[in-house]
């Protein structure tokens, strides 16, 4: 069976095909993508997998934009952090989906269920397909509107409309609000990251999320990377990492 991972978190990916070649070594990883415009280049010039597995948020936007471009022609497991109404849309159209972090033992429900269904597959997947896109544009997940955080020896509610932007600091997680007030948060960046509204926050690298009113200036800088100035402002570096660069213009330019 060929395989075909578009995955846009290197650790994600790498877990993916050690549990794949686990389960089962005749199944072949043909590529790890990390994009929509990369997936879209892979399946416009080479022959589709057997099956894909797509996390839903990429560097550049949803896998679902892939779909919207290209016709895609084999059945889709998707790899997502979404709630439960997503989720349902995935049952309710017979296409697979696997909540991070993935199991191995859930996987292989996933392969056994794609094996079961392939001869369904094949006439009809553009039109499951088809009607998972047009289901998943009337559901979005809920974000957090506030976050509770420790204040000295009390609990405070802090607004996400008040969050700058959250960084790592001393291996903790830290939400900085307009005033530059740090409060610690028990999260990590990959929680937080899909928790927060990506139309208002966006992960400039893996040390930080940024809002959208955070960024007062953007200048080039070594390496391909962007230099930020933000609001409030640090003392240190505020670097997008390379490979976010275009997203990160793309988010910007909304």
């Amino acid at each position: 069976m060929k395989v075909l991972i578009i995955e846009d978190e290197q650790a994600a990916s790498q877990r993916l095909v050690q549990l794949l070649n686990q389960l089962d070594g005749s199944i072949q990883v043909q590529a790890v993508l990390e994009s929509v415009e990369d997936a879209v280049a892979r399946l416009t010039n080479h022959a589709p997998p057997d099956l894909i597995f797509a996390d839903i948020q990429l560097s550049d936007g949803l896998c679902f934009d892939i779909f919207k471009r290209i016709p895609v022609e084999c059945p889709v497991i998707f790899t997502t952090a979404f709630d439960e109404y997503a989720v349902k849309a995935f049952k309710v159209n017979s296409i697979d989906y696997l909540l991070k972090p993935i199991h191995p033992e859930e996987l292989g429900q996933s392969i056994q269920k794609y094996r079961r269904l392939k001869a369904a597959f094949e006439p009809q997947s553009k039109l499951r397909l088809a009607a998972l896109l047009e289901q998943m544009e009337t559901i979005r997940p809920s974000y957090k509107t506030r976050f509770l955080v420790k204040s000295g020896q009390a609990l405070q509610p802090i607004e996400t409309s008040q969050i700058r932007y959250v960084m790592i600091a001393d291996q903790l997680a830290f939400l900085v609000t307009r005033s530059g007030k740090r409060f610690v948060v028990d999260h990590t960046l990959d929680e937080l990251e899909v928790q927060l509204d990506p139309k208002q926050f966006f992960r400039i690298n893996r040390q930080m999320i940024v809002a959208l009113g955070a960024v007062q200036a953007i200048h080039p800088y070594f390496n391909s990377r962007l230099k930020l100035v933000l609001d409030p402002p640090l003392p240190e570096e505020v670097l997008v990492s390379r490979t976010k660069v275009n997203a990160f213009k793309n988010w910007l330019d909304q």
